[in-house]
């Protein structure tokens, strides 16, 4: 019984990487994509995560894709405490050994179109093109409004 005990230990010990919500592409990683539940009578959506290069050259997200919605753009809000501005964003910049993090009240990507209702407990997937790591497709969890505040 131990050895059952023991080898299931290690066996699930080895999976908790496969079970993370983080992503590779190239030198890049893609961690804990997230969207929040919405309410059933609105068609937009965002989505949040944050992008690190392990790597001495820099790269660029291009664009954003996913099923769940008819368009979507890489925007970035303003909290400078006047306007909230909202600009609709060609492409991001990732330095070399750099970070980037998408979230409420600055880079997001903008989901519009989005014909069914996000709901807490599922996900969805979403594609992001980037100018040398290529096409990376993740998983993005949409989470109960009030589980954002972690965020």
């Amino acid at each position: 019984m131990r050895k059952r005990t023991l080898g299931f230990a290690a066996l699930l010990a080895l999976s908790c990487p496969l079970l993370a919500d983080d992503y590779k592409a190239g030198e890049l990683s893609i961690k804990d994509p997230w969207s929040r539940e919405l309410p059933v009578d609105i068609q937009g959506a965002a989505a949040y995560f944050v992008i690190q290069n392990h790597g001495s050259e820099p790269d660029r997200l291009l664009s954003v894709s996913t099923p769940r919605a008819q368009q979507a753009h890489l925007h970035y809000q303003s909290n400078d405490g006047t306007s909230g501005a909202m600009k609709m964003l060609n492409a991001v910049d990732i330095a070399a050994h750099g970070e980037v993090t998408f979230k409420p009240g600055g880079n997001h990507v903008m989901l519009t179109g989005v014909e069914k209702p996000l709901k807490a407990g599922e996900h969805f997937p979403m594609t992001l093109q980037f100018e040398k790591a290529g096409p990376l497709e993740v998983q993005v969890d949409v989470k109960q409004a009030d589980a954002m505040t972690a965020h």
